[in-house]
């Protein structure tokens, strides 16, 4: 399933960068099969901002998906915050690495941006969209959490990209997946 997400992303930006495009809409959720769904980055509006916002998403889930807790703490900036879903904020990269210690093999975490926006001045940004975590219980059982997300980026002195806010929220347990999708 994630890598399928992964898969669409990648062949997605592809497209976006290499070909003229003709449509307009969103990314497919996490584990959904590519559908007819229509795809932001074959807006034929679509700025260099947008599309360098997708790259940084694509390189960073995948980092993560490879890498786990360790890839994930090190795309965030000095002065970055992390807010997690019921719980403190983790304040600055010292804080987020010390909460980021998941192995890709107990704890696999995807998303998928549904839209990205690049400031007027070029060095800041967001993305936005579906998550999910994929972990097992104490029983071996399979558990999985999913939501919205929001992160914000931001040029580095030195020219990079680093996350300085990462937000996320999970569904309701009982919304079957409904709650956050967009009509």
């Amino acid at each position: 399933m994630r890598a399928t997400s992964r898969t669409i992303l990648i062949g997605v930006l592809m497209t976006a960068l290499g070909a003229a495009a003709t449509a307009r809409g969103q990314l497919p959720e996490p584990g959904s099969t590519a559908s007819a769904a229509p795809n932001p980055l074959s807006d034929p509006t679509m700025k260099p901002g947008k599309v360098l916002l997708y790259d940084l998403e694509a390189r960073f889930a995948k980092d993560v998906l490879d890498h786990g807790g360790a890839a994930f703490a090190q795309w965030f900036a000095d002065d970055a915050v992390e807010l997690g879903n019921g719980a403190a904020p983790a304040i600055g990269k010292v804080a987020i690495v010390k909460s980021a210690t998941w192995s890709p093999k107990d704890y696999q975490l995807t998303w998928t941006p549904t839209d990205a926006m690049m400031g007027p001045s070029g060095d800041m940004g967001y993305t936005w969209g579906h998550y999910e975590g994929h972990s097992k219980d104490a029983n071996g059982n399979p558990v999985t959490t999913s939501g919205r997300y929001m992160t914000i980026w931001r040029r580095q002195p030195d020219g990079n990209w680093k996350v300085v806010l990462d937000a996320g929220a999970n569904e309701p347990a009982a919304s079957g997946g409904d709650c956050c999708k967009l009509p």
